[in-house]
């Protein structure tokens, strides 16, 4: 059984592996197989307890991450950044007493 700390570094790295995977697979048909190789590679390596080995499969993970980013990542339309992103906000009403005091 892993250590606290690695257990949460692994779900972490397998979060954002997933969630990275959605900046290179929008359909989501795609997504979902791309989802299930990134599942059977982190179960391939889950028996593993020699520190050195997962250290070194972390850092590996952790590169792999970093040389797959998505040089534009997908943004929800309405989300930050996104082309709907506060489009349709009310018009700034001045109030101009409020000004004043």
């Amino acid at each position: 059984m892993l250590p606290a700390a690695h257990r949460s570094q692994v779900q972490s790295l397998y979060k954002r592996s997933l969630k990275l995977s959605l900046d290179w697979y929008i359909q989501r048909d795609l997504w979902r197989q791309k989802a299930l190789e990134i599942r059977a590679r982190f179960e391939q390596n889950r028996n593993i307890t020699n520190p050195k080995e997962i250290k070194a499969l972390l850092e590996k993970t952790e590169r792999e991450l970093q040389e797959w980013a998505h040089p534009d990542p997908y943004r929800l339309p309405t989300g930050p950044e996104g082309t709907k992103w506060e489009r349709n906000l009310p018009p700034y009403v001045h109030d101009a007493a409020a000004a004043h005091h």
